[in-house]
């Protein structure tokens, strides 16, 4: 056995808990606010620098490609450094990338800021899991992973009303130097609560056979994993990066009024992890959840992109596909702890969790395309569609891990 495999006693007061989780999820609300460093303002971008849709996708790509393959490394190294440094050099990177956003004078200098954001996503899920599964106590871990899904819809519903708020009170780059002092903050606090994040690192005694770092890729379930959240993801990005301008194509409904219902929709998304906690914390069955969920949330998008409602009742649909995916969302924790090896969390979740930076990655240039061509129903069906495929990989993941996990 390794350190990395041993956790924390499983009898620790609430309050201990409560701070780590605490903690983890405002680090990771801190990250979701990061993926949308830039969506919120792509038409200030469009109008100021005369981007076109597909440019504005790229830029998501670019961050998403750079997060993908750093989080797949990123594993390897949170295992054996622990995962408190990786915290705080990425909190210190996307305060960089923020007051370098407030700076750019083109397309060249927002590709910069996409990378560097990506550079900063890297990390967290490899760092946020590590911490909650070692310190956290197992009768707790549902609800962990709850309130680590339900603050990383904050941080994402959070940034479009913080981006439109401050650029409509003064500028958009006094917006982006905001971002940077309130990623500043974060790293201040975590510096302060240190003690609270330490993690063990792997260790191997001589005594013990020793097994090749890389042996956890030749299980088939991680691989299920890592396509239920690439393809889970894919339809994400399609709300994150076009719902605005679908809703105001589609059904003339007011900028500020599609961006409420992007914010609507994370909010829902916040309330189905709350409930999705204690669904985890009690089903045996963590794949069917998953399978249910999304399969609603699937049915939910199609009905929104078929046309059959009028602008309200569409915001309203639409906003409810969110509490559909997040009902799953503990679930789906829950799913990729059952089916990872010991002692390979980091590198197992770094991996699987880069499925959801490249389905971030491809999805604005697929879709990007349609938009471009004016195909906004078409966008909303085809994520619908593929949504469906995160489903067949959900339950793909649990007819391959092994009973008794």
């Amino acid at each position: 056995m390794t350190a990395a495999s041993q956790t924390f006693p499983i009898s620790v007061p609430l309050k201990q808990d409560a701070t780590i989780i605490g903690l983890v999820g405002l680090a990771h609300a801190a990250s979701h606010f990061g993926h949308l460093l830039l969506p919120p303002l792509f038409p200030v971008f469009m109008a100021e620098f005369g981007l076109s849709f597909a440019q504005l996708g790229a830029l998501m790509s670019v961050f998403f490609v750079v997060s993908g393959l750093g989080q797949a490394s990123a594993g390897f190294v949170v295992d054996r450094v622990g995962a408190r440094p990786m915290l705080f050099a990425a909190l210190a990177l996307f305060a960089l990338a923020a007051l370098l956003a407030s700076t750019v004078t083109g397309y060249s200098g927002l590709v910069l800021v996409a990378a560097l954001a990506g550079l900063a996503n890297a990390t967290f899920h490899p760092v946020d899991f590590t911490i909650l599964n070692q310190r956290v106590s197992a009768p707790r871990l549902g609800h962990a992973f709850s309130a680590h899904g339900l603050t990383g819809y904050l941080g994402w519903a959070a940034a479009p009303v913080f981006f439109a708020a401050i650029t409509a009170m003064s500028h958009w780059r006094t917006a982006y130097v905001a971002a940077a002092l309130l990623f500043v903050g974060v790293l201040a606090l975590m510096l302060v609560q240190r003690d609270k994040l330490t993690t063990q690192v792997e260790v191997h005694h001589a005594d013990s056979p020793v097994e090749h770092s890389m042996a956890f890729m030749k299980l088939p379930v991680v691989w299920w994993c890592f396509a239920f959240f690439l393809f889970s993801t894919m339809t994400l990005a399609v709300v994150q990066s076009f719902s605005v301008p679908i809703l105001k194509a589609m059904h003339g409904v007011s900028f500020e009024a599609a961006t409420l219902t992007l914010t609507a929709y994370m909010l829902c998304g916040a309330v189905g992890m709350f409930v999705g906690g204690f669904v985890a914390a009690k089903s045996q069955h963590s794949d069917r959840v998953v399978a249910l969920s999304m399969s609603a949330a699937a049915l939910l998008l199609a009905l929104c992109g078929a046309g059959f409602f009028g602008a309200t009742l569409t915001m309203v649909v639409l906003a409810a596909t969110g509490f559909a995916v997040g009902i799953g969302g503990p679930s789906r924790d829950m799913m990729i702890k059952k089916a990872t090896p010991k002692g390979a969390t980091g590198r197992v979740y770094g991996l699987v969790y880069s499925g959801l930076d490249t389905g971030f990655a491809i999805s604005p240039l697929i879709f990007g395309v349609f938009m471009d061509r004016g195909w906004y129903a078409a966008t909303l069906l085809g994520a619908a569609a593929v949504l469906l495929l995160s489903v067949v990989a959900a339950l793909g993941v649990g007819q391959r891990t092994p009973a008794g996990t």
